[in-house]
């Protein structure tokens, strides 16, 4: 059975002469003359004849073919089909300017209502009649020769950096989309021809437009390739999606959503760049999970990435556990999650993870992995020993390989020793671990000098164990190699002349600092600077500090929206709760027992159980007298969380107050609380009220010795909250 394109010429047609284009007849006007230049060379039926040239400049003997099958369709060539087929060779051999040249003669305008006419009949002649039938006027064969002369017109714009190649390529889409109206997108996937040029077009439209720095235009254009029905195939769908989405991370430039004509009823809509990103890149995996697409490495990074500036992690966890097999081994998968559910919060979970990666049969000696399992670890008193054995174990593998993690190794064990000297037993396993702990952050900061971080922790380090000249020292250092670009650095040396009983200058520093720091960055100063008022008897312009505060929490909810409240940084999103628990305390010391009230059942809405809340509201009774209420409030706090020192000493003060036969239990609440916290002057002060009342007057005076000696050097804030 003969195909489309073939056709059987009879003994009288073989006489025919089939067509002759001289150049009287394609009158192509004044063209770059070279050797190896298409449109110097006559062009007849029997194919091209070349002058006499170099070696290489051979005709394609494939696109002679291709041209001889335009021929056949149609006996002959008009003048713009010879055209497209002369600029296209020019253009395949590398003649851009030549091609250029030869596009410019075709009448676009006039032969595009021609051309979108054929395309519409010929998708409904193929509904109802056979293939090889014609269709008036212009081939499909003609049809598909023009549209890729005007798209590699583009195409040679684009190469010469002209303005108007994004406008020619969009003559291509324009009279596709047109066409469209009068049928179906299956008619583009039916001819092979057609749709291979609509694909480039899609394709190359964006790509021009960001070339030309016209970035919004290029959204627009990738919005038209992905929302119109193109019947583009998986890969080049998946090509465009990806480019799409990093342009979206990366430009810089805000869209607005999809226009209303392209959504869908009941489909979900992107609010901005990042969300509409993500969207994409969730479709892309799922390609790649239905094997449509080939895995692509990237397309996981820039999902971590939005996924990550989003505060969505426990989503890109789960995108990462239904990764197919074989695309992360065990241990990187591992260690991928972790690091989700670490920036998640979830560090219980992270901590096993991270474990697992580091076993024996898989990455035991992969130091990430070893020192982010230290710094989970130096943050929780119950895995602070394995925090050492991590830390430890990095810094072994650090020294044997090149070195460059030394410094970073010897900080988390100077935290993990720091943290593990606070629950030590004795006073000499205490000093010798707070030697240690100091140690090893000076041989951190003097391998990481230029590292701001490490004075820093050096300076928290020596001051929680009061060693505040020294702590006031590090500070400053490390202020002036961040040049007072850091709030922790400015809150650390407020709260060191605090615990100097400098309470005036420390407020300086804020208020310095509030003047020097964007607002959004401003909570933790006000919540300092409210502390430092209320240590200097000033009360009510704490009350207005707290109010200031509250209003800027209140404006961060309206700025990113309350559904991105969960989502934000850990100190940020309990700030507020903290506000209103300290709001309490300050309505409690002025006998106003209403409005604290008030102020804990806003910070009961915020967070139902919270041993916080419950501490401030068993402080509320315990001041009021009722001491049953207290106890209760206080031991559901306990419940809540195990580690609640003042809980504990609060329980102690009320059972201290019972009489000889409660006092055991008392001490037994203050020896708990002074293991968790050494430096609780109030645990000690209560302690020493024990002793004193059982005739252990030696033991009661070291008490309060210690509790006197604390509460002179106590900062208006724990040292840990910076």
């Amino acid at each position: 059975m003969p195909g489309p394109w073939s056709w059987v010429l009879s003994a009288d047609k073989d006489k025919m002469m089939m067509c002759t284009c001289s150049r009287e007849q394609l009158n192509l006007g004044e063209m770059p003359q070279s050797p190896d230049s298409l449109a110097t060379r006559e062009f007849s039926a029997s194919g091209f004849s070349s002058r006499t040239g170099e070696a290489d400049s051979r005709p394609d003997h494939g696109n002679i073919e291709e041209a001889e099958s335009s021929l056949r369709e149609g006996l002959s060539l008009n003048y713009e089909e010879a055209r497209a087929l002369l600029g296209r060779l020019e253009y395949q051999r590398g003649n851009v300017e030549a091609a250029l040249h030869v596009f410019e003669g075709i009448d676009i305008n006039a032969i595009i209502p021609k051309m979108r006419c054929t395309i519409a009949k010929n998708a409904q002649h193929r509904k109802g009649r056979s293939r090889g039938e014609n269709t008036q006027g212009m081939s499909m064969h003609a049809v598909n020769l023009l549209l890729e002369a005007i798209y590699l017109k583009a195409k040679s714009l684009q190469d010469l950096g002209k303005p108007r190649a994004a406008q020619e390529c969009k003559i291509v889409l324009d009279t596709v989309e047109a066409a469209l109206l009068q049928c179906t997108p299956e008619a583009i996937s039916r001819d092979c021809k057609m749709h291979e040029t609509v694909s480039k077009a899609v394709e190359l439209l964006p790509e021009i437009w960001k070339q030309a720095g016209a970035l919004p235009e290029a959204m627009a254009a990738y919005r038209r390739a992905l929302l119109n029905p193109w019947a583009l195939d998986s890969e080049c769908s998946g090509r465009i999606q990806k480019e799409f989405s990093i342009m979206l991370l990366y430009s810089g430039v805000e869209v607005g959503p999809p226009s209303l004509g392209s959504q869908v009823e009941g489909s979900y809509i992107p609010k901005s760049n990042i969300e509409e990103a993500i969207l994409l890149l969730l479709i892309l995996l799922r390609k790649v999970s239905l094997k449509k697409i080939p895995w692509d490495p990237t397309i996981m990074d820039h999902l971590t990435f939005a996924l990550s500036m989003s505060g969505q992690l426990g989503t890109l966890a789960n995108q990462v556990e239904e990764l197919l097999p074989r695309i992360y081994n065990r241990a990187d998968r591992w260690y991928t999650l972790a690091l989700c559910y670490s920036g998640g919060g979830k560090d219980e979970v992270a901590l096993n993870l991270f474990k697992k990666s580091l076993g024996h049969s898989e990455k035991p000696d992969f130091i990430p992995a070893l020192l982010l399992a230290s710094k989970i670890c130096g943050q929780s008193s119950k895995h602070v020993d394995e925090g050492v054995l991590f830390a430890k174990r990095a810094l072994e593998i650090s020294k044997r390989e090149d070195g460059c993690m030394k410094g970073v190794a010897n900080y988390l064990l100077g935290i993990a020793l720091g943290k593990q000297s606070k629950s030590a037993i004795s006073d000499t396993e205490r000093a010798q671990k707070q030697t240690k702990a100091l140690t090893a952050l000076k041989k951190a900061a003097s391998i990481e000098k230029e590292d701001p971080k490490m004075l820093l922790r050096l300076s928290l380090e020596n001051a929680e164990q009061r060693n505040l000249n020294v702590a006031l020292d590090y500070a400053r250092k490390s202020f002036d190699m961040e040049a007072g670009s850091s709030i922790r650095g400015w809150r650390l040396l407020a709260l060191i002349l605090s615990a100097q009983q400098q309470f005036s200058e420390a407020e300086t520093v804020i208020d310095t600092a509030l003047d020097q720091t964007g607002k959004w960055e401003q909570g933790m100063l006000l919540r300092t600077k409210a502390k430092l008022q209320i240590s200097r008897g000033k009360s009510k312009d704490a009350i207005k500090t707290y109010g200031q505060l509250l209003a800027l929490v209140q404006a961060q909810k309206k700025s990113f929206g309350a559904g991105d409240r969960k989502h934000r940084r850990g100190d940020e999103r309990d700030l507020e709760l903290e506000a209103w628990h300290d709001l309490a305390y300050v309505y409690i010391s002025l006998e106003q027992w209403r409005d604290a009230g008030i102020c804990l059942d806003k910070a009961n809405a915020l967070k139902p159980h919270c041993a916080q809340t419950w501490h401030a509201r068993g402080v509320l009774y315990q001041v009021q007298g009722l001491h049953n209420q207290a106890l209760n409030a206080f031991s559901s706090a306990i419940a809540i969380d195990t580690e609640n020192v003042p809980s504990m000493v609060s329980i102690a003060e009320i059972l201290r107050q019972g009489g000889h036969k409660l006092l055991p239990a008392a001490r037994s609440f203050l020896t708990d609380a002074l293991k968790l916290d050494r430096n609780n002057d109030k645990a000690w002060f209560n302690l020493g009220m024990v002793h004193k009342l059982t005739g252990n007057l030696q033991e009661a005076a070291d008490s309060f010795q210690a509790a006197y000696i604390l509460q002179q050097s106590n900062p208006v804030e724990s040292f840990s909250s910076v």
